[in-house]
């Protein structure tokens, strides 16, 4: 069997689910499983509402009503007035408005809150998905996968039950997958008590390699609006190259330093069991695309990734100590506390230095704590720049009209924190 796992960009339009439906059924009647995320923008959305919801903001009402309109569009577009085959949508909708209608929970954690909401972006977008399939004469089958991903209750960072979850998902889909689609969510799970989860933003892929894993499919194709794995994000630079062939070792490489084409948790599961891993554009789906492996030879070229809107923090010890290990071991635990993933680190005798994401809010609750213990500098604004298998022609390539702040090398990457003087 194989896994497909669509993105929000492949539906986030009537013609998207059109193209979409032809992909699943070009391939079938072979055994498939696919995982769609909430439709274009859709978990933006519902993020805006959480907080809105949460806050009591007057705007609550307007922010559902557009998201409400946006799928109800889409479902008029696939079969015009006939809406029957989307009365498990409606239903979906109303449920949506009723945790809408009821005060905020004052026992309930914002996160909590928060994967409860936004995790009906995908339960819409697979129901839609699912019905028009069925509409059109494909047999498919709708699967919760609240009910088949147990995580434990960190919310919207869930840490994934691999024996449950590996146990439900064989028991509930061997079976069935002899049959039939299934058509299933990325991004979501459960508690064992069953609450909602979430994975993290963009943990479709991991979901996709989480079903993969478990029922040892023979392969994983994520399918995306680029025609594979490029060597940079053509957002960000020109003369992209596709890589048609890449290690284990390498994409992880790459996902970690933050390109974006791969969730950074996706590869383990997949390599743990030697599954290929393979990145085709929905645009052109008879292009072959990226496969990712247990290949020997390492990326051929140069690969940039660019992280936009990063914020170099730097710490010293107020009373002029030395940084060591028990400063650094209070400062990774205060990180992990708040949830800010560091990109880059690096420590002198009385500094250590950080590049996060600007997240406001996470890091508008750290930065009092460790001003408590450290005297603290920082820049915003600024840009990290990962090249992997790098040489001199690229890094004065990149530093075109910029001002380097902090450098570090290895023997295959580099990576530069720059302020763009343009």
């Amino acid at each position: 069997m194989h896994v497909f796992k669509f993105g929000g960009a492949s539906v986030k339009s009537a013609q998207g689910v059109r193209n979409v439906a032809g992909i699943i059924q070009a391939h079938s009647p072979r055994q498939l499983l696919v995982v769609i995320s909430a439709m274009g923008e859709t978990t933006n959305a519902l993020e805006q509402l959480t907080w809105a919801y949460l806050r009591r903001q007057g705007d609550k009402s307007q922010l559902w009503e557009q998201i409400r309109a946006y799928h109800e569009q889409i479902m008029y577009e696939l079969t015009g007035s006939d809406q029957e085959p989307f009365r498990p949508v409606y239903d979906l909708l109303a449920d949506i408005e009723a945790v809408l209608n009821e005060e905020p929970d004052a026992s309930s954690l914002p996160d909590q809150v928060y994967d409860r909401l936004v995790s009906y972006g995908e339960l819409l977008s697979t129901r839609i998905v699912n019905a028009y399939l069925n509409h059109t004469g494909l047999d498919s089958y709708w699967v919760d996968a609240r009910r088949l991903v147990r995580t434990d209750d960190t919310y919207r960072e869930g840490k994934v039950d691999w024996e449950q979850t590996c146990e439900y998902i064989t028991d509930s889909l061997a079976e069935l997958l002899e049959n039939s689609v299934v058509i299933t969510q990325g991004f979501i799970g459960s508690t064992e008590e069953g609450h909602t989860t979430t994975l993290g933003r963009d943990g479709s892929d991991y979901t996709a390699a989480i079903f993969a894993h478990c029922l040892q499919a023979e392969g994983v194709t994520i399918w995306k609006d680029v025609p594979g794995v490029l060597n940079a994000d053509p957002k960000w630079f020109d003369e992209t190259v596709k890589i048609d062939q890449l290690t284990y070792q390498d994409a992880i490489e790459l996902a970690y330093y933050g390109a974006t084409v791969i969730h950074p948790k996706t590869i383990k599961p997949l390599q743990n069991r030697t599954i290929p891993l393979y990145v085709r554009s929905f645009l052109h789906p008879q292009e072959p695309g990226t496969v990712i492996g247990q290949f020997e030879k390492h990326l051929p070229i140069p690969s940039f990734i660019f992280k936009m809107k990063q914020t170099l923090i730097s710490l010293h010890p107020k009373d002029f100590s030395f940084i060591a290990e028990e400063n650094l071991s209070r400062i990774f635990g205060h990180f992990a506390e708040y949830g800010v993933k560091i990109n880059l680190m690096q420590n002198t005798a009385i500094s250590f230095s950080v590049v996060v994401d600007t997240q406001s809010e996470r890091l508008a609750k750290l930065m009092p704590l460790l001003r408590e213990e450290f005297k603290i500098t920082y820049n915003a604004d600024l840009e990290l720049i990962t090249i992997r298998h790098y040489d001199e022609k690229t890094i004065d390539r990149v530093l075109v009209n910029k001002k380097l702040l902090v450098e570090q090398k290895s023997r295959y990457t580099v990576q530069l924190v720059v302020k763009d003087l343009g």
